[in-house]
């Protein structure tokens, strides 16, 4: 099998399902509100590099890399990614994940890389990696392969040799989820990631997809909460202009914010407590400081990340 549904995954299957793979499946084991999907384990994508011979060729690739050269750097990127796209993914492959998706019964997922060196407390790989949204059946195998050769972006190469994990075996794991259409989404953190304040919490929230925020393209709301009460102790309100959809063919769009919204508070008092407690649970059950990714939609909150806050 090379893939396995979040509900058999745990916190101890990192190695073969990634940091945000192992961190899906254990929530979801803990009744967090995960939404559904499956991990296309990283043995799957080691099997796709020896079926189609790459191997030898990107190991090769990768040793002549001058990392204080940018150009050499980005060249043997888009060498690494082309052999990767253009290779056929193999039969056998293409039917398993192809029969798991099905089994979501959902038209839209959400196709997100999950490396096997992910995520210590010490290192993140969180932003090297790629995530594809808004995925159809006819662009699942193809965001799959594109999430297997994010291993090699610019970034992600540079990142592994400053972390001196040259020498260390790094795989990829790909998260496929049931798109939330999120109304609102955000992230939190279960510790003040500034003042490293461990008795309050902070939540950010923006209107659409969370991608806005975690690309850096608008400002959220802030919210920070005593951790023993859940009393509200700051709230930040960001004008918000745009924000990031799911598009009804394909992929994601900017589109305006109605003009009534856009000064508004994201989340209400209530809302925001009722998010507060569901990120105190999770940060309990892992019994370290959280950084979380959720949204909302249809009345309810789906947590669809959590991670170690790394800078603590």
């Amino acid at each position: 099998m090379i893939t396995k549904p979040f509900s058999k995954i745990g916190k101890a299957d990192a190695a073969i399902a990634g940091g945000k793979g192992a961190s899906l499946g254990e929530m979801t084991k803990a009744k967090i509100p995960v939404p559904p999907g499956f991990v296309i384990l990283a043995g799957a994508f080691d099997r796709f590099l020896e079926e189609t011979d790459l191997m030898q060729e990107l190991s090769s690739l990768l040793k002549k890399v001058n990392y204080s050269d940018i150009n050499s750097v980005d060249g043997a990127s888009s060498r690494l990614r082309a052999l990767i796209a253009q290779a056929k993914m193999p039969a056998d492959l293409a039917k398993e994940i192809t029969a798991e998706f099905k089994k979501l019964k959902t038209p839209l997922v959400a196709v997100r890389s999950s490396a096997t060196a992910e995520d210590s407390s010490s290192a993140s790989w969180a932003g090297e990696l790629e995530t594809y949204l808004n995925t159809t059946d006819k662009t699942l195998l193809n965001n799959v392969k594109l999430c297997w050769s994010s291993l090699f972006t610019p970034r992600a190469i540079f990142y592994r040799h400053e972390k001196k994990m040259l020498k260390t075996k790094v795989s990829v794991a790909v998260v496929v989820q049931e798109m939330v259409a999120s109304e609102i989404s955000g992230i939190a953190f279960t510790v003040h990631p500034v003042t490293q304040d461990r008795r309050q919490m902070i939540i950010e929230a923006g209107y659409g997809l969370g991608e806005a925020i975690v690309s850096g393209s608008i400002t959220p709301d802030s919210y920070v909460l005593d951790k023993s009460d859940f009393s509200l102790l700051d709230i930040n309100i960001a004008e918000q202009a745009k924000q990031i959809v799911k598009c009804a063919r394909k992929g994601v769009k900017w589109t305006p914010v109605a003009k009534n919204l856009q000064a508004k508070q994201k989340l209400s008092g209530q809302q925001i407590i009722a998010l507060a407690k569901i990120c105190a649970g999770i940060e309990k059950h892992y019994a370290f400081p959280c950084d979380i990714e959720w949204a909302y939609a249809k009345k309810k909150f789906y947590i669809t990340q959590s991670r170690p806050i790394t800078t603590l």
